[in-house]
């Protein structure tokens, strides 16, 4: 339809000059000019487009997608309207960081028309406007970052500058859906510094943990010679106090052994000829020792009676009478009380072998 209006306003333009001007010849070549379509009475509208309509220079309607019938003359198609997300390119621009480097910049703006009327109506170039809100808006949020900031907070960035963006348009009838930062350069000797701090950066976080390392083997290192120490003090411990044990062990089973020898010694020197069998261990004590002399050292000190054996073991016999003397005799009772031990067995004996 549109391609038939098109070329009835071309040959009536052709007609035009070749028979003079007409009144409507100015609005078929401003329709023409500006890729409006022309009010054909009926139009067809596409889909995801809003056509705005002036009936005698006022906002009539808008006219929606499918069939639409307009009145011949009066109304006129004023404005077409996509609405499509748009995507617009923002052209790389020049901006200053906090820390003053100058960044060259450029990103991707994503918007659409939500009121055909407000874009219309509300400001004359739609896209021109944005895109020089974006660009402004991109300089300002610059301006509060640092230099690694910008790199790092990007997300936080394109954030930013569509909030900022849709406070403005929102009068106009669109919204921003979404800005994207494309590319960022900076200048070649600030990227020369950033590379020399990125490659100390680096070696700096090798030294500290080749460091870090070292400290831990350090620490490892000392963990077990403390506990190579504790468990080496610990077993010398246990060797000492079982050495300890064993030694009280012995002395006991030494002082048990001779007090038993002593006791069997003492029972046999109760019996008969226990003083003559003393009296021949003395002896034989006293020439065992006299054997031994100067074998293990060459200074002597002998007794002026040596050679008398039998003063010597006379002189020991006395010794050992005047202990026994001293030592306390059994008590009477207890001697009436074996005694009637004894006398009270007999009887039983001669009461068995009288029976």
């Amino acid at each position: 339809m549109l391609r038939i209006v098109r070329r009835a306003g071309s040959a009536l333009l052709r007609g035009s000059s070749i028979h003079g001007p007409r009144p409507w010849n100015s609005d078929v070549q401003r329709c023409l000019a500006s890729g409006l379509p022309m009010n054909t009475v009926v139009l067809f509208v596409p889909q995801q487009e809003a056509w705005v309509v002036e009936r005698m220079g006022r906002f009539h309607r808008i006219l929606e997608p499918g069939l639409n019938l307009l009145v011949p003359v009066l109304d006129r198609i004023r404005y077409v309207q996509s609405l499509k997300e748009i995507v617009i390119n923002v052209p790389e621009q020049s901006a200053v960081s906090l820390d003053n480097v100058s960044l060259q910049i450029d990103g991707v703006l994503y918007l659409r028309i939500m009121d055909p009327y407000k874009a219309s109506y509300g400001v004359e170039d739609p896209e021109y406007a944005v895109t020089q809100l974006a660009q402004t808006t991109m300089r300002s949020e610059l301006g509060k970052l640092s230099l690694d900031k910008v790199f790092r907070e990007r997300e936080s960035l394109n954030s930013n500058i569509v909030e900022a963006i849709n406070q403005a348009a929102d009068d106009w009838g669109i919204r921003c859906l979404r800005y994207e930062i494309k590319d960022i350069h900076v200048p070649s000797k600030v990227r020369d510094a950033m590379q020399m701090q990125v490659e100390a950066e680096r070696r700096k976080r090798a030294m500290v943990l080749e460091s870090e390392g070292t400290r831990e083997s350090a620490i490892n290192v000392a963990e077990g010679q403390k506990q190579a120490q504790i468990l080496a003090s610990e077993a010398e411990k246990a060797e000492q106090i079982n050495r300890a044990a064993g030694e009280a062990n012995a002395i006991l089973a030494r002082a048990k052994a001779r007090g038993e020898a002593i006791h069997i010694l003492a029972e046999a020197l109760m019996q008969q000829s226990g003083n003559a069998a003393a009296s021949l261990t003395i002896a034989e004590q006293y020439v065992s020792a006299f054997s031994k002399l100067a074998q293990e050292s060459n200074t002597i000190l002998l007794p002026a009676n040596a050679g008398d054996i039998t003063g010597m073991v006379t002189q020991a016999m006395g010794i050992y009478g005047t202990l026994t003397k001293n030592m306390p005799q059994k008590s009477k009772a207890v001697q009436l009380e074996e005694g009637d031990e004894s006398a009270g067995a007999e009887p039983e004996t001669d009461g068995v072998r009288r029976r």
